[in-house]
């Protein structure tokens, strides 16, 4: 028989049975239940599923089921029954109806006559037929059962007529299972975890249960506002924002940090009591840094026209804030009034609508 159950059939499991099912399959859905489905994998690594693939033969109403194995629940009392298709099985579905469509469910499903009175004890592969209709509807699958596909019987559909439309006629319905920490693959599935920290593979995207949802797994950092603190480097004629219009984000990936800041400064914007030129402008990082380093980043600054327009570097001159230095000249070709570290006096004496925009990436501390 190439349909073996494990645990099934009152007169003995044979050690066929025995190697055959696989008993690890088991994705707990509570305490006591396992989710019912097909063990993933196939021989090339291409696909979720290989197994209890069902392949049309073109023209006929007749196809073939892949070997695979699977595991289908019952209520808590019965358990779990382990299933494996170790040889090819045809099916075969039955001619259309002459005036509507139907829609047939091709299942496994376990017989078990100390439960079900059904005088038989075995796992099979079965159809169950649809009602043909003028909208027809997917039947509902029977007890203990475990869907596999969808197969669309269009009115009138016989051998001698063509057969069933396999390429467009076939939905699958077939569902993985895997043992437990097992990670499980799927490409639509609603349902939701069993414990916090169960992990499943949706098309690609690894997805972790918190106990109350499925989240991307790891979670992807988001970017998030930062005001830096504006001192100096001599902590002498601190300069303050007032009315100053800030924008400036940051995101941390790992120990990698990217940011950008727009400054412009307002009316009320201090640069500071007595200024010199020594007294250097620092502004603090969102996240420390690993380390100093000449230079994190660039940024334009402007004394509101198109000439007065100068490029400085960003170096991280503590682990906890970096400072400006001027990088080019103005594209005026005129000479600036100041160069070096970017301060109240250099390039240009700073005043209101005065600009700094900026960005930078860096190594974090941690």
């Amino acid at each position: 028989m190439a349909i073996r159950s494990g645990w099934l059939s009152p007169d003995g499991q044979s050690r066929e049975d025995t190697r055959l099912i696989s008993l690890g399959a088991l994705t707990p859905t509570s305490a006591v239940q396992t989710r019912s489905g097909i063990l993933p994998g196939s021989a090339t690594g291409l696909y979720r599923i290989n197994g209890f693939t069902l392949t049309g033969t073109t023209g006929t109403m007749s196809g073939t089921v892949s070997p695979g194995r699977a595991i289908v629940q019952s209520t808590d009392s019965r358990g779990a029954y382990p299933i494996a298709l170790t040889e090819f099985e045809n099916v075969t579905f039955a001619d259309g109806d002459a005036q509507y469509g139907r829609i047939d469910l091709l299942v496994l499903r376990i017989y078990d006559d100390v439960y079900d009175g059904s005088g038989r004890t075995e796992a099979v592969m079965e159809i169950v037929k649809g009602t043909p209709s003028a909208t027809p509807a997917v039947p509902t699958p029977p007890d203990v059962s475990l869907p596999l596909f969808e197969v669309t019987v269009p009115a009138g559909t016989s051998s001698g007529t063509g057969g069933i439309p396999w390429t467009t006629g076939l939905t699958g319905r077939r569902t993985a299972t895997v043992g437990v920490g097992g990670i499980l693959p799927i490409t639509t599935d609603t349902a939701n975890g069993s414990y916090p920290g169960q992990y499943r593979d949706l098309n690609g995207q690894l997805q972790r249960w918190s106990g109350t949802a499925w989240a991307d797994y790891p979670v992807l950092p988001t970017w998030q506002n930062w005001t830096p603190a504006w001192t100096t480097n001599t902590g002498s004629a601190t300069p303050s924002f007032g009315n100053a219009s800030l924008s400036c984000r940051y995101v941390k990936f790992g120990t990698t940090v990217h940011l950008n800041f727009q400054i412009v400064f307002g009316t009320t914007t201090s640069f500071g009591t007595s200024p010199t030129t020594g007294d250097n402008w620092r502004f603090s990082l969102p996240v420390a840094a690993a380390a100093t380093r000449m230079s994190i980043g660039f940024a334009e600054m402007s004394a509101n026209t198109a000439g007065n327009r100068v490029m400085a570097r960003l170096y991280p001159t503590t682990t906890g804030a970096f400072e400006l230095v001027t990088a080019s000249g103005q594209g005026t070709a005129v000479a600036l009034t100041n160069t070096g570290g970017v301060d109240s006096l250099t390039p240009w004496t700073w005043a209101s609508g005065h600009t700094i925009f900026g960005s930078a990436t860096y190594e974090a501390a941690a």
